[in-house]
């Protein structure tokens, strides 16, 4: 298991993480099986989203910021109950094949840190399986 440290610079931030996910599954020399990503933290997500073009990350944010906006009447006394909704929209995990020593990621996919509740300095866990044949 490999365990990578993501400094985020604003109160949401969608990070661009493949190269690094990559790079740990090259690190285990795992040719067949499964790579997942979790991320240990309830303000903070993961997704796999297109990575090409930088307006789609503006994009969700700007929709979850519509789904969920801040201004709702929450009890939370933190103040940030808005990122636990939107992290738990999004997601804590994934799992994403690996063929050939590579991440079957499709031409415009990513692998996408989401953060809710910044600036943070966060975890994220990867760990791979190897398929027994």
């Amino acid at each position: 298991m490999k365990i990578l440290t993501i400094q985020t610079h604003s109160g949401e931030d969608l990070i661009d993480i493949t190269d690094q996910i990559k790079e740990s599954v090259n690190e285990s020399g795992t040719e067949t099986g499964v790579c997942c990503v979790y991320v240990p933290h309830t303000t903070a997500g993961v997704t796999i989203n297109e990575n090409a073009d930088p307006s789609v990350k503006t994009d969700i944010l700007m929709a979850l910021r519509k789904i969920v906006p801040d201004s709702l009447p929450y009890t939370h006394a933190e103040g940030n109950s808005s990122a636990h909704v939107k992290s738990s929209l999004v997601g804590s995990s994934l799992s994403i094949i690996i063929e050939n020593g590579n991440l079957a990621l499709g031409t415009w996919q990513g692998i996408i840190f989401c953060e809710f509740d910044g600036p943070r300095r966060r975890k994220l866990f990867i760990h791979t399986h190897p398929c027994l044949r």
